[in-house]
């Protein structure tokens, strides 16, 4: 599954996409504990660590809202990680 990050995210992250193997069944909450599971370093000044960013971001699917972690992911997938955005 490949992950990709924006704003925020991606700054916490310290990556724009990441490449991520999981098992068969595996579901967007899954991922997300991968996600977490890899060493960074810390964050720019002034932005949240990765962990609070994940708990208030929404999340694409395949360019699709999903708002259930607990769907099931295929290979290839694409999962978007979109913390809160500031501003109109």
């Amino acid at each position: 599954m490949n992950v990709r990050y924006f704003a925020a995210a991606r700054a916490a992250a310290g990556v724009d996409e990441e490449l991520f193997a999981l098992p068969p069944g595996a579901t967007v909450a899954d991922l997300l504990e991968a996600v977490l599971a890899v060493d960074r370093a810390e964050p720019p000044a002034g932005t949240p660590p990765l962990p609070r960013i994940l708990s208030r971001s929404s999340f694409l699917l395949n360019e699709v809202a999903v708002r259930d972690r607990t769907t099931v992911l295929k290979p290839g997938d694409v999962v978007d990680v979109l913390p809160p955005f500031a501003g109109g």
